[in-house]
């Protein structure tokens, strides 16, 4: 039994490695890939995009998408600390429903509304991302933090502690995996929502997946999905292997 699953977890390691390869190949020469693209253009069209450079706009793509985590990790982990503080606790529900707003609206309404305020461009895209992210980050660092032992941070007092280090010395440690998954889940959400920004201008993948949609031209889109569907598998599995390494750490820390 465990002989036959290594073979299967090795080729699942070379096709991980395989479509790294290839994506990365793509951005950099894309014009290698034209007879893949060439029968899904119409005739006489491009099969590779070329208005714009692809490995730019994947940095681009991810540099919208960092952004906006961060700002939402910021603000969604410090309000779950504050509402999971005994004596803010009462505000729970309410933190819980601002949070929840944000995912209410779908996010081409949240362009809608916001550019008319604040222009066209990245500025929209990464309002819309951030209120996207927030729920996941938010619910998991409650959970993380719930889910420290009550005897844990007991002893954390009983050393001496304030409230205060035992936040930052022994439940956000403890917590961490837990909120690193909501982290992932929220980045692999807005690799895929971010799209939607080349709708307002911003610089994103998008912008091939429209140009192939507006030209019927069926090379293009492919091209914008695939590679916004391999980043979000291979980001995906870097912040796994980060969960999983922080979780080792943890293992080693407590059995010294």
């Amino acid at each position: 039994m465990k002989a036959a699953k290594i073979p299967t977890r090795w080729l699942a390691h070379a096709l991980r490695a395989f479509g790294l390869v290839l994506l990365v190949t793509f951005l950099v020469q894309p014009h290698w890939f034209e007879p893949v693209f060439r029968p899904l253009a119409p005739a006489n069209a491009p099969a590779i995009y070329t208005q714009a450079d692809l490995l730019v706009l994947t940095g681009q793509h991810l540099r919208t998408v960092l952004i906006a985590t961060v700002l939402a990790s910021l603000l969604a982990i410090t309000l779950a600390i504050i509402v999971t503080r005994p004596s803010c606790r009462e505000f729970l529900p309410l933190s819980r429903l601002v949070v929840n707003t944000g995912q209410t609206f779908p996010p081409v309404a949240v362009l809608a509304l916001a550019v008319p305020m604040l222009g066209f461009g990245e500025t929209p895209t990464l309002v819309a991302l951030f209120l996207y992210a927030l729920l996941p980050i938010f619910e998991s660092t409650l959970t993380g933090l719930a889910n420290v032992p009550d005897v844990t941070k007991e002893a954390a007092r009983g050393t001496g502690m304030t409230p205060w280090q035992s936040l930052v010395s022994v439940e956000l440690p403890l917590a961490l995996p837990v909120i690193l998954s909501g982290v992932r889940i929220s980045v692999v959400i807005s690799l895929a929502t971010a799209t939607i920004g080349s709708t307002v201008a911003a610089k994103t993948l998008g912008e091939v997946i429209i140009a192939g949609l507006q030209s019927s031209n069926m090379a293009f889109i492919l091209q914008g999905g695939l590679v916004v569907g391999l980043l979000a598998i291979f980001v995906y599995d870097a912040l796994m292997a980060l969960e999983r390494m922080v979780t080792g750490w943890q293992h080693v820390s407590s059995s010294r």
